[in-house]
């Protein structure tokens, strides 16, 4: 494959790229049954593009390979459930609820900034709480159907919620 032939295909790839981007996106807004199903399927197709079809070309023509990002990898952030959380006597469920609700809103977020709000809120009103104890809840809400989410949540910079529409 000539160098321009690679580029060539590298543009298509690029936009084919970009295209499962927006479908991403779109996948979002359907119901969670298939907002799950269809994000796996698509983020494979993600990968193989990425992994194993952008990296033969850039094999063969490493001049083409963009430059390299520092990209965090998806990873999980705690494990932690509801079940596990020990709160201080002084918070309750309810608390936690009120306070995840007041920062959750009808379009995606995502989690590490939900949680980001629900921190500094907890903080304002003086209450002892951890990320992963929000986490969780937002996790436990979610599993209820109380919420909206796409992806794994256990991936805060990676998940993304938002209230049931």
């Amino acid at each position: 494959m000539t160098r321009d032939q690679a580029k060539e295909i590298q543009r298509h790839l690029l936009d084919a790229d970009s295209a499962m981007d927006r479908a991403r996106r779109a996948i979002a807004g359907l119901g969670k049954e298939d907002r799950v199903r269809f994000d796996d399927l698509l983020a494979e197709a993600i990968d193989v593009l990425q992994a194993d079809v952008l990296a033969a070309i850039y094999d063969q023509h490493p001049d083409l390979e963009p430059p390299a990002e520092e990209k965090e990898e998806p990873s999980i952030n705690s494990e932690l459930r509801w079940d596990e959380v020990r709160l201080p006597t002084s918070v309750s469920e309810a608390d936690i609820d009120a306070i995840i609700f007041s920062v959750i809103q009808p379009h995606w977020r995502k989690v590490a900034m939900v949680l980001a709000m629900a921190l500094n809120r907890c903080r304002e009103l003086g209450l002892q709480v951890s990320n992963e104890a929000l986490a969780a809840r937002i996790q436990a809400l979610a599993e209820s159907g109380r919420i909206e989410d796409v992806g794994d949540l256990r991936k805060w910079r990676h998940s993304e919620v938002r209230l049931k529409s």
